[in-house]
């Protein structure tokens, strides 16, 4: 490798030896055994640090990251976010009530894929902290009373399925009871397999539920995750009075390949996310991660709850 003018490597190249250098252990002594140059270079820097964001590419510093509402401050791509962080993000400090906790999943199919329902449910809930995968409660948003529903994507990938639709049921109803606005949060990929033609049954008890709030005279705020599909986009999610998106979401019913396999035409650009959906009148608004609380207290304002 030639030098360049000044006795120097070029900056890359310099940097490259350098890192190689920091990697080798110092003659005549070798390195402890089961720790390769992979390690060495690693040693000092703890895990978890940096992630990268899968729309633009670059790396990000994780507590910058979650400093911005799990927003990359590079392209805006909105990461996935679980039940709690997302709470903790919408409502008032220490303001959420939990409610229905202590309702908990069965297995009546005794459904069996690559591994038993049980068995999955129980690793979901050691892995997660939770029976299922939805959190509903009481809390404020700036000022205002709320009752909230967030899916949580952590937890089977937020499947709606029996206690998933029971207590989003039971939320909707407690609104109707005490008469305050009703917030969903959709992140799912829809209805749950394992539990078949159960799960579907949620479909129907959880629209019927927002049917009497709306005979109630009661205000439904969906707001739509990334991603929100299935049987989820097939009932509640898509009946809110308000339905807010955050940018880029996807948003649909089949997935984009399958409606492609399906039909054999060229899908437009965008399709299925937020944006197109908005376009085309399945979406209201789609705002910005840091512009809910405002946006939602607007709306519960506007509508006089």
């Amino acid at each position: 490798m030639e030098r360049n003018r000044a006795g120097r490597f070029p900056a890359i190249a310099e940097s490259a030896i350098i890192r190689g250098l920091m990697s080798q252990s110092p003659p005549n002594e070798p390195a402890p055994a089961g720790v390769g140059p992979k390690m060495q270079r690693s040693e000092g820097i703890p895990e978890g640090l940096w992630l990268r964001c899968p729309a633009c590419g670059d790396m990000l510093f994780r507590k910058v990251v979650e400093e911005a509402l799990n927003v990359c401050p590079k392209c805006d791509h909105h990461f996935r976010v679980g039940a709690a962080k997302r709470i903790e993000q919408l409502v008032d400090p220490g303001s959420f009530e939990e409610m229905f906790a202590d309702v908990e999943p069965a297995d009546p199919l005794k459904f069996v894929d690559k591994k038993a329902y049980k068995d999955r449910l129980v690793a979901e809930q050691k892995k997660t902290g939770r029976n299922d995968a939805v959190m509903c409660g009481k809390g404020f948003i700036k000022g205002r009373p709320i009752m909230l529903a967030v899916m949580d994507p952590e937890f089977m990938m937020g499947s709606m399925g029996s206690v998933v639709g029971e207590k989003i049921t039971r939320t909707i109803e407690t609104a109707a009871e005490e008469n305050l606005p009703l917030l969903v949060v959709s992140c799912s990929g829809g209805a749950r397999m394992q539990e078949s033609t159960l799960s579907l049954m949620q479909m129907a008890k959880t629209s019927a539920a927002l049917a009497r709030l709306d005979d109630a005279s009661g205000l439904f705020i969906s707001l739509l995750a990334d991603p929100t599909t299935g049987g989820v986009t097939a009932s509640f999610a898509m009946l809110g009075d308000f339905i807010i998106a955050e940018p880029k979401a996807l948003i649909g019913f089949a997935g984009p390949r399958t409606i492609w396999n399906t039909i054999k035409v060229e899908l437009p650009e965008g399709f299925q996310r937020s944006e197109f959906l908005q376009e085309h009148g399945f979406v209201d608004f789609v705002v910005h991660r840091k512009d809910l609380r405002s946006e939602i207290a607007r709306l519960v304002d506007f509508c006089g709850k």
